[in-house]
């Protein structure tokens, strides 16, 4: 008898205004781990869950290759689920690992729907159950147009405002038809980065010097849409809302050609994924902000990723985090807390012990490094 494959599931929120580019770059993400020298060289393979999907943003991807840019959306909502398994077959039993293969759920949120008041009541219906279903989503991404940034230099608060501005009263729509008898919710995606989208085009904005533009031409709208978030949420003490930030380029776009191999960020969206909510949940726990009911929900996978990390020495963490979480959490907790030598360390151990689970996972973590030391990324110390 085959046993159902035990899958990780994480999922995240993709929010950019109209032509902000999230059509592209869930094309490019996907259709590179397609390309030849990533399936050899890489620890494990991405398929889409479902082939059509797949097919579609691959053509998507290999278009681009070609000089043409996909056609554009509007108001799609499609979800899409990609699956990360171990390719070796050499690595540990499966009996061994504590889940088979991570699942990402990408959610494309419409950004017509923010930007647009919508009269067709099955359309405002159809808005609602797709916001709906990315609840589950622990890390909402706000896509920043870097062309709208180009297009309002020197006046960049015009183009911040409008799109802060249309985020939050897009929420405010929603909200009573989310809030069953204004009850916040538990499950609710509770990281919510800045991406810098088309940073080809801004090569001299750094990750820090894309944070300071923002936080100089619109802090007041950025904290008027964190305290809408806020409303929907239990503990709203354990929500981060612009406090991370990340740049990220689908390709380099020119006149008449695209160049898909210079790409910016698209290989943190996995690493951020898998590694940043559970180590955040973690850290909002050790700091009491989060309720007990709303930390055993979003740490529902932790002893499982911990697990398949290795077993580690926690760091003395005591009290309410382990007797509610056990070592599972110490030890995530542990290695966020790792020197890029201790990680590296790690990392080359997993792969003597042809462990690739652990390889993997700790490559993850080296990957973030990596983005916040070459000014790509930029994570919330709090």
């Amino acid at each position: 008898m085959q046993l159902k494959p035990r899958v990780l599931e994480q999922q995240i929120a993709v929010f950019g205004g109209s032509g902000s580019g999230k059509t592209v770059l869930v094309s490019s993400f996907y259709g590179a781990t397609q390309e030849p020298q990533f399936l050899k060289s890489s620890l494990f393979h991405v398929t889409a869950d479902d082939t059509g999907q797949g097919h579609q943003l691959h053509a998507n991807y290999l278009g681009m290759k070609d000089s043409r840019r996909p056609e554009p959306t509007r108001f799609s909502s499609t979800p899409y689920a990609f699956s990360v398994k171990l390719r070796d077959k050499g690595a540990k039993a499966n009996s061994a690992k504590p889940f088979d293969a991570l699942r990402l759920v990408w959610h494309d949120y419409p950004g017509e729907w923010f930007e647009e008041e919508v009269g067709d009541l099955e359309v405002a219906e159809r808005r609602v159950a797709t916001f709906r279903s990315l609840l589950g989503s622990d890390v909402a991404f706000l896509l920043v147009d870097g062309q709208r940034l180009l297009e309002n230099a020197g006046e960049e608060e015009r183009y911040l405002k409008s799109l802060l501005g249309s985020f939050r009263t897009g929420l405010l729509r929603l909200e009573d038809q989310l809030l069953e008898d204004g009850k916040p919710l538990v499950r609710f995606p509770r990281i919510w980065i800045l991406a810098l989208s088309k940073a080809d085009l801004l090569p001299e904005l750094d990750v820090f010097g894309f944070r300071d533009l923002v936080i100089s031409k619109a802090s007041a709208d950025l904290g008027e849409l964190r305290n809408v978030l806020k409303g929907f949420v239990e503990s709203p003490d354990a929500l981060a809302v612009g406090e991370d930030f990340v740049r990220l380029s689908s390709a380099k776009f020119e006149p008449n050609r695209i160049e898909v191999t210079e790409r910016i960020g698209l290989d943190l969206i996995l690493p951020l994924a898998a590694m940043l909510p559970f180590e955040r949940h973690i850290r909002w726990a050790e700091q009491k902000q989060v309720a007990t009911k709303v930390l055993e929900e979003l740490m529902s996978g932790a002893g499982a990723l911990a697990n398949a990390i290795g077993k580690l020495k926690h760091d003395g963490t005591k009290g309410r985090l382990l007797a509610l979480l056990g070592r599972g959490a110490a030890a995530i907790s542990a290695v966020s807390k790792l020197g890029h030598d201790q990680l590296t360390k790690m990392n080359a151990e997993a792969l003597a012990k042809r462990d690739y689970m652990a390889a993997v996972l700790t490559r993850f973590r080296l990957d973030l490094d990596d983005g916040e030391e070459k000014g790509i990324l930029l994570t919330s110390k709090r």
